[in-house]
């Protein structure tokens, strides 16, 4: 395509955008929220780019959950639209600067096909779209142990979609392109530093029937961890054993694999729903999976549910690393200290399952008081998806969270 015929594309819609006056429409949604931790020594994390959370830090805690979103969107033509969403919530730095979190273009020359270009959702999970819009979710929060596995929600990139109708049903085929970047704090004992995500690819196809909806998903990136180097280093100085684990845990570039499925059942009356997923990392961060189920029944504006998540590892939380047998003492000391960094890596992994009851009171329209109680076990040495941890702190142990929150649209 030459010069000429990119300038007569572009002008197409510039022109069908001159002829007609746009529609403008501001929204928002918002979570003022309260968690309390009955553990001091370590903080809950709902995901690795909290820097802390109720427990250690405080033992109640505003930032969990508390947040406020802005959306700006425009119709331009029938078929072009834009969005532009900004979101603030405590990030790894323990500040509420303000993060663009949707800024992207919408073409929809028919109503079954739509592109996208620009900021955009990373469409992993099931309610990935309305991840931070708590009043559209039954729960607090969504089950930590299912989420906080790719605590990513947009991307840069673009995404298509294709909507087939098939009598009552109608399936959608949604395939999404990009690159991602963010950092993350020492919280969780990676050390912090930057992730940077590139070559993401991900499909993702929905079946709706009636109250019956069911999701598959798959996906892939490239991941780079620049801070993760200094061990490459470092192992690779004890030969071609040191090199191998420095391979096996530490690659330049984490080839990611994700698959995922899930189900909502939804008459109107109560609801069901449940997701499962297993993020490959071929690397360090390990193998994980997790999955949960969900239930409540609708009592006039109150709604009593239940939920069960569990997250468990499909990779070593160990390795005998390098060998000590050997070497001269201070080459042995030095090793040791290495192989100790590599298996408390390896054990921050999360093992854990939580049992969470809840209640939501739609008291006022578009508005929603929720409180919510989490039992969470520890799977033995395990210190799950808590962070900060202090030396009085028990893995394997058993800790309760309550929360409270009100959340909004307008």
């Amino acid at each position: 395509m030459n010069r000429r015929h990119a300038a007569l594309l572009l002008a197409l819609p510039l022109a069908a955008w001159a002829q007609e006056a746009p529609s403008w429409k501001f929204s928002g949604y918002g979570t003022v929220g309260v968690a309390h931790s009955d553990n001091r020594q370590a903080d809950y994390l709902i995901d690795e780019f909290k820097p802390n959370g109720p427990g250690y830090t405080r033992s109640w805690s505003p930032d969990v959950d508390s947040r406020l979103g802005l959306q700006l969107s425009a119709q331009f033509t029938p078929t072009l639209s834009a969005v532009v969403q900004v979101l603030s919530k405590q990030d790894e730095n323990n500040s509420y600067r303000p993060e663009l979190e949707w800024a992207n273009v919408r073409w929809q020359p028919t109503p079954e096909f739509s592109l996208r270009a620009g900021r955009i959702v990373l469409p992993v999970f099931m309610v990935t779209d309305t991840r931070w819009v708590g009043y559209s979710n039954p729960w607090v929060r969504p089950p930590v142990e299912m989420y906080a596995m790719v605590p990513v929600s947009h991307n840069d990139g673009v995404d298509a979609s294709y909507r087939l109708e098939l009598g009552s049903a109608a399936n959608t085929f949604q395939l999404t392109a990009g690159t991602w970047k963010h950092d993350f704090p020492t919280a969780t004992g990676y050390g912090g530093g930057t992730a940077k995500a590139r070559d993401i690819v991900a499909f993702i196809d929905t079946l709706e029937t009636g109250p019956l909806s069911l999701r598959l998903s798959l996906g892939r990136a490239n991941l780079e961890i620049p801070q993760f180097s200094q061990f490459t280093d470092a192992f690779a100085a004890f030969g071609p054993l040191g090199q191998g684990l420095a391979d096996r845990y530490f690659p330049s570039t984490m080839r990611l694999r994700y698959v995922g499925l899930g189900a909502t059942y939804d008459p109107g009356r109560w609801f069901a729903m449940g997701e499962w997923g297993r993020f490959d990392t071929r690397s360090i961060l390990g193998t994980k999976v997790a999955w949960y189920g969900s239930a409540g029944y609708r009592l006039g504006k109150f709604t009593p549910y239940v939920s069960y998540a569990r997250a468990s590892v499909d990779s070593p939380t160990s390795d005998p690393g390098i060998p000590l047998t050997g070497l001269p003492p201070p080459i042995a000391a030095g090793a040791a200290a290495l192989n100790g960094a590599l298996n408390q890596t390896l054990n921050l992994l999360p093992r854990q399952r939580t049992v969470s009851v809840g209640a939501r009171w739609d008291f006022a329209k578009n508005a929603a008081l929720k409180v919510q109680y989490d039992h969470v076990d520890l799977d033995a040495g395990s210190t799950g998806t808590f962070g900060n941890i202090q030396p009085g702190f028990q893995p394997g142990g058993r800790v309760g969270i309550f929360s409270a929150v009100v959340d909004f649209v307008f």
